[in-house]
């Protein structure tokens, strides 16, 4: 086998532990805590079946590939919450380390096209990362939704902190963030998310 290939293989093996990396938001009727791996194929599917809302004209296979790859770095960094206001402090770090690590085992051209299309993702200036930060806010949304605001009461998140995550929903999307804000009056209204 060439090392290109070797490269390639290992790296897909590799990535095989995000599907470990357990998140806060649980499945849809109350499962389990869903997988990183599972959390990007759910919302680059839904940027494809949304893209009709999208603000902007999007190249829909740069947004799925921003989809699948964002939380990639978390098999070394670890999943950082939405709403810990701690943790959220060293989480560039943290994924900055672990983008170096992860895609320096790819290829040099592969290892450069999908770091610069994470910065791309994390930076929110694209119109194609605007949407996709979109997803990655309304995916986890529908979620807990569907799951009577659990995962918002467990933790005690206000509506002031999710009306902040969800400011980029509108960047990408402003007929998702309309969604988006009726689910949140919903959850106010019902006591699920603290004013």
């Amino acid at each position: 086998m060439d090392e290109r290939l070797k490269k390639q293989l290992d790296f897909s093996m590799e990535i095989d532990k995000e599907k470990n990396i357990f998140r806060q938001t649980h499945l849809s009727g109350h499962g389990r805590n869903e997988n990183d791996a599972e959390h990007a194929w759910h919302m680059a599917i839904m940027a494809y079946l949304l893209r009709e809302y999208a603000n902007e004209e999007v190249d829909i296979t740069k947004v799925m590939l921003m989809c699948l790859i964002h939380d990639i770095v978390e098999i070394e960094a670890g999943d950082t919450y939405a709403y810990d206001a701690e943790n959220l402090k060293t989480q560039k770090a943290r994924e900055d380390a672990a983008k170096e690590k992860l895609y320096s085992m790819l290829p040099q051209d592969q290892k450069q096209e999908l770091i610069a299309l994470f910065d791309e993702f994390e930076a929110g200036e694209t119109a194609e990362s605007k949407y996709a930060h979109a997803m990655d806010n309304l995916q986890p949304l529908i979620l807990n939704d569907s799951n009577d605001g659990n995962d918002w009461k467990e933790h005690g998140v206000t509506a002031k902190q999710v009306y902040g995550r969800q400011s980029r929903t509108k960047l990408g999307s402003e007929k998702l963030y309309e969604v988006t804000d009726s689910i949140i009056k919903k959850h106010i209204k019902k006591g699920n998310l603290k004013e």
